[in-house]
């Protein structure tokens, strides 16, 4: 192998390595989004006014 060949097999290991990196995260978003989600959700029932009365906290 001259290193021209080298050069190819390294752009195309790189370019394996960044699509399976795009799937990884690909996967993972819903995972994410549906927490960050929750996670807002319970944010925005903790601040209304009747969860305010309910655990005694003011404005």
């Amino acid at each position: 192998m001259n290193i021209h060949d080298h050069d190819a097999a390294r752009y195309v290991a790189d370019g394996l390595s960044f699509g399976v990196l795009v799937g990884t995260i690909a996967n993972m978003l819903p995972s994410i989004a549906a927490g960050m989600t929750i996670i807002w959700t319970a944010i925005r029932i903790w601040e209304t006014e009747t969860v305010k009365r309910l655990t005694g906290r003011k404005d």
